[in-house]
């Protein structure tokens, strides 16, 4: 049996039984694997206790909440975290390898990511590939920020990189690219709200078709053809809907003040009138 490697691999999970498997098998040489489950009521849970017992039910609040809490019960202090969708490639394995029993003075690593369409198809341009995000990093130097949605990353340190790739199997239809826009355009509606963002539909618009310029003709997402297309459109389509939930927010909040505000008005009259 291969010697387990001293990193813990942080992985949260809903309903992602078609994933699990194919994810935890591809780091299956780490020493630890934890798993944050939010509310799976799939096989998700069944198939992830053949790689590990470390499972902690909890409450997707906000994504970089979440995160940082799995991170904080790995007992190891170099973290390894993916998603579902995500699998190690071996040269990535390899080169985890090295660094762990060879050492290295860097508190994080960040790693190129191959983003796969339809099961098969490998985005290669619009900014897709490589498309480096940090994923490996001792969890005493790392944090995210608590937000909704695409949170940032804070790394008290060195940041290296590595070759290997992490393969991401990102959409499996233009259906699932529409599902997941959708929630994820209430989530960044959210955040740009607590922010207090200056959003308005000028500004919203401007970088629809800002981001899909950049995408498809600066960087090229055209030679991804009609895929690449979409990719694009998706991300110019995102500003749009974000926007939208945005407008949402402001406009529900603002009418719950408002009616709040009636509210102690009419209490006060009623109270002087009942009283007087």
């Amino acid at each position: 049996m291969d010697k387990k490697l001293p990193i813990s691999v942080v992985v949260i999970t809903r309903n992602v039984q078609f994933n699990i498997k194919d994810c935890l098998e591809s780091v299956k040489w780490a020493d630890e694997i934890v798993i944050v489950d939010n509310g799976s009521t799939d096989k998700t849970l069944d198939y992830a206790r053949v790689y590990t017992d470390a499972i902690y039910p909890d409450t997707w609040d906000l994504e970089g909440s979440i995160r940082n809490r799995g991170y904080a019960r790995a007992k190891n202090e170099w973290v390894l975290t993916l998603d579902p969708d995500e699998r190690v490639s071996k040269k990535l394995k390899e080169q985890i390898t090295e660094f762990l029993e060879q050492g290295t003075d860097c508190d994080a690593f960040s790693v190129a990511m191959k983003s796969i369409f339809a099961g098969h198809y490998w985005i290669r341009y619009g900014g897709w590939y490589p498309a480096s995000r940090i994923k490996i990093f001792k969890k005493s130097k790392f944090r995210y920020e608590d937000a909704e949605i695409h949170p940032r990353a804070f790394l008290d340190g060195k940041e290296g990189r590595l070759s290997g790739d992490i393969v991401h199997y990102c959409y499996s239809s233009m259906s699932n690219v529409v599902d997941k826009m959708n929630v994820q355009s209430v989530l960044e509606g959210k955040k740009w709200y607590r922010d207090k963002r200056k959003m308005n539909f000028k500004i919203a618009m401007i970088r629809a078709f800002s981001r899909f310029f950049k995408m498809f003709i600066q960087k090229r997402g055209y030679k991804d053809g009609v895929i690449g297309f979409m990719m694009a459109w998706q991300w110019a389509a995102y500003q749009i809907l974000s926007y939208v939930n945005y407008w949402h927010q402001k406009e529900r909040h603002s009418n719950l003040a408002a009616h709040k505000m009636a509210g102690d008005k009419f209490r006060t009259e009623w109270g002087k009138s009942e009283w007087e």
